[in-house]
């Protein structure tokens, strides 16, 4: 399924910046990046369950925000792109 991942880290001090580098390291493990703090990630439950305990350790639940949007396997129709960068299809292999 097409699960969006977004985020708001505060960055106000280094330990901020810190869990920004890693939930964006992270992030970037399980989908592509299509803006600065949103990934579009092909997930099945297993993988959703498993990057949610990983981010949800790094953040500081006090400070930070996670939010995961699940568009399901139908998302074609869901999903409208306006603007500058490229669309790509999240299903093709990934080149890292």
């Amino acid at each position: 399924m097409l699960v969006i991942i977004t985020y708001d880290v505060n960055t106000e001090d280094a330990a901020g910046k810190k869990r920004l580098r890693k939930v964006a390291k992270q992030c970037v493990n399980y989908g592509q990046r299509v803006q600065n703090s949103v990934f579009e990630c092909q997930l099945d439950a297993a993988k959703l369950r498993e990057v949610e305990g990983i981010l949800e350790k790094l953040i500081d639940k006090d400070k930070d925000s996670l939010r995961f949007y699940m568009l399901g396997n139908a998302y074609e129709n869901k999903v409208k792109h306006i603007g500058a960068k490229p669309s790509f299809d999240v299903t093709d292999a990934m080149i890292v």
